[in-house]
């Protein structure tokens, strides 16, 4: 299947963990560069970058990307992602790509999927990935997000609690045993350009304001995300600097 769709980078220096991630050195590029170049091996029509900072405009233009810039006021990269497509004008039916800046090790394959899997439900309004995972610390891991879904693969809960809670079997352990496993949830998005002007134009919903997670605006005010495992294994993205020598060494 065959499927038009654009990605966006959004990418900021102001990040609290790790400052000024996307122009830190990676074998001699930076970071937000070998995120660019994990996006150009897709089939995507577009590859943008949405920032506000021009330190990262004059580099990702130096290497020949294309870059919209956005407010300084945006509180996460949806937003930014919501203000880059109306820059673009793109119309709401335009599926978009949702890639991380700190996401170098993105493989293409999933780009593709996750657009693919968003053009053939007509009725959803986001597409997304998850992951099994089978560790109980990890299930544990109130970082790592849980997605539980419906039998037509759309989302019914995210959260980071253990859900769905293992009380058939009394504890996780038991329930792995068993051979029951978790989704986690992985934070790569296709968006409808519409859906995308509809979530930064509301407010935040009861439960992201408690769990901290966007996704759940979709899911209160009735949007359907569809979901799907990925078809390969999703690297862990930058957020600290043992990240980053990770990746350094990888890439090496």
């Amino acid at each position: 299947m065959i499927t038009a769709y654009h990605i966006v980078i959004p990418a900021r220096m102001a990040s609290e963990r790790l400052p000024d991630k996307p122009l830190a050195d990676v074998g001699g590029k930076p970071l937000i560069e070998h995120v660019y170049c994990r996006a150009r091996e897709s089939s995507a029509s577009s590859v943008t970058i949405a920032t506000d900072d021009e330190r990262i405009r004059k580099v990702a233009t130096g290497f020949g990307a294309d870059v919209r810039m956005t407010s300084a006021s945006h509180l996460n990269g949806t937003d930014r992602i919501a203000e880059c497509v109306d820059l673009m004008h793109w119309p709401d039916d335009t599926i978009v790509v949702n890639l991380q800046g700190d996401e170098p090790l993105m493989p293409a394959v999933c780009l593709e999927q996750v657009a693919v899997l968003l053009a053939s439900d007509p009725a959803a309004e986001v597409a997304s990935l998850y992951w099994p995972i089978r560790d109980e610390d990890e299930i544990n891991n109130p970082n790592a997000v849980k997605v539980v879904t419906a039998p037509d693969g759309s989302a019914l809960m995210f959260s980071r609690s253990v859900i769905p809670f293992p009380r058939a079997w009394g504890d996780l352990r038991a329930a792995l045993a068993a051979g029951q496993y978790w989704k986690r949830h992985v934070g790569l998005y296709a968006y409808r350009a519409g859906a995308l002007r509809r979530f930064s134009k509301s407010p935040a919903s009861p439960l992201e304001a408690v769990e901290k997670l966007e996704q759940l605006r979709v899911l209160e005010r009735g949007g359907r995300i569809v979901m799907a495992e990925a078809c390969a294994f999703i690297p862990a993205g930058v957020d600290t600097i043992e990240d980053l020598e990770r990746v350094r060494s990888l890439i090496r």
